[in-house]
């Protein structure tokens, strides 16, 4: 394989002679087979990290590379050193974005307890992993002069004792247990192991040189730890001074990308020449980048796609066609794998759970820490790897410590979800839905979580939400929740991880680089010239799970009406398209399990394109009122809609044909009638107005609601009680919101379609249960009410075990 590209096939060469497209070849099985295992596993909620390592295996000589054909047409012994030289390239840009997630000056803050679990999760296994070597030794090493003690002993104490921090951080956010005090104190403890991981593999490499001599080692050392030294004291400056000049909103300089990726590939060059291998120049050169401001994050943006997605998936497959199950054979080989895989459980998850338990962390949360604890990933096989290049282990022991490696990962995830189900927060709040027939204060404050999928839709909600603020006695506040799919790039997990509360995270002003974010600079500007108390926050998370952050905070918020965007956005010729149908999920599972009234967004440009200011605001809004509880929660809402002096509420009440008129009769929608009739009379310009129509057929209704097309908001409820069938299919929308969207309707006005809350038509709402008591305040809650001028009603934080001090 000496050229690089064929003359091609027409020309009698075989492609796959040559180095070029044999590479791409490789590379697009590699993606697709991991893809597709990652889907496949998917429902079991594992991290893609193990597709990749089950892919890898899958591809070598264990599954398809038994094949001889197979594996010398498609990974041929000549091309491997074209493949692994792209893999640890990508590997190494890989470990420059661990580094990133890595805040040096957190781990410092770490607590007390999450370093005692940390340093017991590190000492006990390595303990046992220095045991286990001298079994592998008199079991499977042949040739114990090719594989030198001291080095062994050192690897297989770091194998056992990783804990792999991205992966770990994945699965927390998964579970949505990230910002818990577990997942806190979980992640806490893994930084801190994976620094001491680094360093003790600095240690191991050092030791397992050719040249076995013990000066050579400690000039190995010395050197690494000069370089480190000069890391943070001359390149840390620099990048430093390219920070301070990065500007939120603003694209990354060119020269500022080039100059710290070419950072990276000259400090891997420097630790390659010193000896520790030049993975650890990435990962120290990611370790002293700024973390406070943008310039970390736009970097992760910058090399994380391609790096992530497509060149690591090939340092799995590089692993899996080293990794021979067959090598396994025999009572010994798979007593040894049961052996291992025991010590790696008993010292990982027994060290850590002996050291929760004596720092008084309650028994079912310290189990769950001790599993969490066990998660191994790319760091393990980093290490094995690295000491199958050393020759400090041979095929057997690569491939049972990489089988152990992926089953103590497997588990994790479905053993923490049967051990630890968290206490869903319970919110005793009495107002949960705009119209206050249920004993609470109607001119009271009214708290609306708004949720939104891109930068679009927020001029349409801010003049939804200005249009919404009714008097200054009935005040508005709004949590303006922008939702975010969890994906696989670690600048997802590095934003997850700024969160403070469950699956949520919070900006604000004291948040460093996000506060100067455009979505939260629109909603901070709003907030000065309007009289409505706003808050920006983010969920990120899983669209399959996503609607638990948006309930969730919807009790912890204490909020009356949550405000969900329609799952179609408009399009230029007035049409909808579909966002997918997860997003239609999302909407249906909010509907069905929200604690308080649901309000679904039709966004068609409401007041145009830019936010228009509260003292010019000029909405026209339509009440569509058929009766029953939906419609009467629309007019509440429209109702304080007329209380703005630039908007004009129009109610048309629509009346059932005489012969029913007794069946469907309601007196507590005759009241909600009487009761804006009265505020008709009230309204001395005109602004307010009633209209009684008949709605005899659906012909009548839908010619009355076509003459009114021209208003800027229609307001409906989601289930009218005497509605007629306008369209077939009436399931997000219900009969009159899904005319209104169609396409046979044509107009400009946004929709707003509500559902009351009914705990007896929401079952699953019933566990937010009104009578329990209001769980301890935490810090959030402490910073959100101080912010919102209610300190006053924060409940005091409560001791818990899990709470730790520094």
């Amino acid at each position: 394989m000496a050229k690089v590209a064929s003359h091609g096939a027409f020309q009698g060469e075989n492609p796959l002679d040559y180095a070029l497209p044999l590479i791409i070849l490789q590379i697009c099985l590699v993606i697709v087979v991991t893809r597709g295992l990652a889907y496949i596993l998917r429902p079991l909620r594992q991290p893609r990290v193990i597709a990749e390592i089950i892919g890898g295996i899958l591809l070598g000589p264990s599954a398809l590379g038994r094949s001889t054909k197979f594996l010398h047409t498609v990974f041929p012994p000549e091309s491997m050193t074209v493949l692994d030289t792209l893999a640890n390239l990508g590997l190494l840009f890989f470990l420059f974005l661990v580094g990133l997630e890595l805040d040096i000056a957190a781990i410092r803050r770490t607590g007390r307890k999450a370093l005692a679990i940390s340093l017991s999760g590190i000492a006990l296994p390595f303990a046992l992993g220095i045991g286990t070597s001298f079994a592998f030794r008199a079991t499977i090493i042949k040739d114990k002069k090719d594989s030198p003690q001291a080095p062994f002993l050192v690897f297989m104490g770091v194998a056992l004792s990783i804990t792999a921090f991205p992966v770990l951080a994945r699965i927390l956010t998964e579970l949505k247990l990230l910002t818990t005090d577990l997942g806190r104190m979980a992640l806490s403890a893994a930084a801190v192991d994976d620094v001491m991981a680094w360093i003790l593999l600095a240690l191991a490499i050092a030791l397992s040189g050719n040249n076995h001599s013990p000066i050579i080692s400690l000039w190995v050392l010395l050197t690494a730890a000069a370089f480190v030294a000069a890391a943070f004291l001359l390149l840390k400056p620099a990048l430093t001074w390219m920070s301070r000049r990065c500007r939120a909103g603003e694209p990354i300089k060119e020269l500022y990308v080039c100059a710290t990726l070419a950072a990276v590939l000259a400090a891997g060059f420097l630790t390659d020449v010193i000896g520790i291998h030049a993975l650890f120049g990435g990962f120290i050169v990611g370790v002293v980048v700024p973390k406070d401001g943008p310039f970390a994050g736009m970097l992760a943006e910058k090399v994380e796609d391609l790096v992530s997605g497509l060149f690591l998936p090939l340092y799995f497959v590089s692993s899996g066609l080293k990794t021979n199950v067959a090598t396994i054979a025999g009572a010994k080989s798979w007593g040894l794998l049961v052996l291992v895989i025991a010590n790696a459980c008993v010292g990982k998850i027994g060290g850590a759970v002996a050291t929760a338990l004596l720092v008084k962390i309650p028994v079912r949360e310290a189990v769950t820490l001790g599993f969490l604890m066990n998660t191994k990933g790319l760091v393990e096989l980093v290490v094995l790897n690295i000491g199958r290049e050393r020759k400090v282990l041979n095929d057997e022991a690569f491939a049972i410590m990489v089988l152990m490696a992926l089953f103590t990962t497997f588990i994790t995830t479905p053993i923490v979800m049967a051990v630890y189900k968290p206490a869903r927060p319970s919110a005793p709040y009495k107002r949960r839905t705009v119209g206050c027939d249920d004993g609470a204060d109607a001119g009271g404050e009214l708290r609306v979580l708004a949720c939104f999928h891109s930068s679009r839709n927020i001029p349409t909600l801010l003049n939804l939400v200005e249009a919404s603020r009714g008097t200054r006695r009935s005040k508005l506040t709004v949590y303006a929740m922008h939702l975010v799919e969890l994906s696989e790039r670690s600048s997802a997990i590095t934003m997850v991880q700024r969160a403070r509360r469950n699956g949520v995270p919070f900006f604000n002003n004291s948040g460093g680089g996000e506060s100067g974010q455009p979505v939260v600079v629109a909603f901070e500007a709003f907030q000065q010239l309007s009289a409505v108390r706003v808050r920006a926050m983010t969920a990120i998370s899983d669209l399959d799970t996503i609607h638990r952050d948006v309930v969730d905070s919807a009790a912890g918020k204490r909020a009356a009406v949550v405000v969900m965007p329609y799952h179609k956005e408009l399009q230029h010729d007035g049409t909808f398209q579909s966002l997918g149908s997860p997003y239609h999920a999302i909407n249906k599972r909010v509907l069905r399990e929200a604690p308080c009234s649901v309000a679904v967004l039709v966004d068609r440009g409401l007041g145009g394109a830019a936010q228009v200011a509260a003292p010019n605001v000029s909405f026209s809004v339509a009440v569509l009122f058929f009766g029953g509880p939906d419609d009467r929660e629309a007019l509440a809402y429209a109702t304080r809609m007329a209380e703005h002096p630039g908007v004009a509420v129009t109610l048309a009440r629509f009346q059932p044909p005489p012969e029913s008129s007794e069946e469907v009769a309601d007196a507590d929608d005759e009241a909600a009638v009487e009761a804006f009739k009265t505020k008709v009379g009230m309204v001395k310009d005109g602004s307010v107005r009633f209209e009684e129509t008949e709605g005899r057929s659906k012909e009548e209704v839908v010619e009355a609601i076509v003459s009114m097309a021209k208003v800027n908001v229609f307001v409906v409820g989601r289930m009218p009680a005497a509605a007629p069938a306008l369209v077939g299919n009436a399931d997000e929308l219900g009969p009159v919101g899904s005319y209104l969207v169609s396409p046979e309707f044509r107009t400009s006005a946004s929709v707003l379609v509500i559902k009351r809350y009914d705990p007896a038509t929401n079952p699953k709402s019933k566990r937010f249960d009104p009578k329990a008591g209001p769980p301890a305040a935490t810090e959030e809650d402490v910073l959100d009410e101080a912010e919102m001028g209610r300190s006053n009603t924060v409940v005091p934080v409560l001791s818990s075990p899990m709470s730790d001090t520094a």
